[in-house]
């Protein structure tokens, strides 16, 4: 076992087979991180990325895996207190950085957008990407599950006739940084049964677009398939792979 921070945790046995092993299957098939990697680690203050945060420190810790992160928490003009987050890292000597913006204010007062997710995604990756490329971080690591992936397809499909969804590992051109997705074979459920297990820091979401987008229709639509075919997750999974639409490559 590496060296460990302050406090001493004890991983439990069940948790290679509940969720590690899957993630670090995906890690070393997309070769998302290698020796000496700094990677900046979003975090919102969702279950997602919360569990993402705790599972970056368990590879870190507990396994094989060189690499050094810092956790990445955008302030979006929100009143949302990180404090939780901040004393989650603090007692795992996790750098924990937050990142000034002013987006909430660009996308719901300034602009006022009729499709305000577009905007704000693309204002916080800009934002998460300078504030990595400030701490010195070669790669950004986000929660993105194996729910995302397919929603991600279907919302593609629905709405503008692609078939297409993110890939595990994307090399961005225009920073110069990797971005990846260490969660992406594991479905939201797991994520939320290790964020209640670990009592991990989470916190509501603010937006007011929040529970009203067309992603949470799709999230409905998914819910109702996987009801008639529970391993419908895992079959595109299986699909897409064999496909070879998950293939790392430039940032499109």
């Amino acid at each position: 076992m590496k060296n460990q921070s302050k406090a001493v945790y004890q991983i439990k046995r069940t948790y290679g087979k509940w969720f590690l092993t899957k993630v670090k299957r995906a890690i070393y098939r997309y070769s998302m991180i290698t020796a000496g990697d700094k990677i900046a680690v979003g975090v919102s203050g969702g279950k997602d990325s919360s569990a993402l945060l705790y599972i970056m420190w368990l590879l870190k810790h507990y396994s094989p895996l060189s690499f050094d992160f810092h956790a990445v928490f955008l302030d979006l003009g929100w009143p949302v207190d990180p404090a939780p987050l901040a004393s989650f890292c603090r007692e795992r000597d996790i750098p924990f950085h937050v990142e000034q913006t002013a987006i909430g204010a660009i996308v719901f007062e300034h602009r006022r957008e009729e499709n305000p997710c577009a905007l704000c995604a693309h204002l916080r990756r800009g934002a998460l990407h300078e504030a990595a490329r400030r701490l010195g971080c070669n790669k950004v690591a986000l929660g993105h599950h194996l729910d995302d992936l397919l929603q991600t397809f279907l919302l593609n499909w629905v709405y503008t006739g692609r078939l297409a969804t993110f890939t595990p590992a994307t090399h961005l051109a225009r920073s110069g940084l990797v971005l990846i997705r260490p969660l992406i074979y594991l479905p939201e459920a797991t994520l939320a049964g290790v964020a209640r297990a670990e009592n991990l820091p989470v916190m509501d979401n603010p937006c007011p677009a929040s529970g009203k987008t067309k992603r949470e229709e799709i999230r409905a639509l998914v819910g109702l398939m996987a009801k008639a075919y529970p391993d419908i997750r895992e079959k595109f999974l299986t699909a897409i792979e064999k496909a070879g639409w998950l293939e790392p490559g430039p940032d499109k």
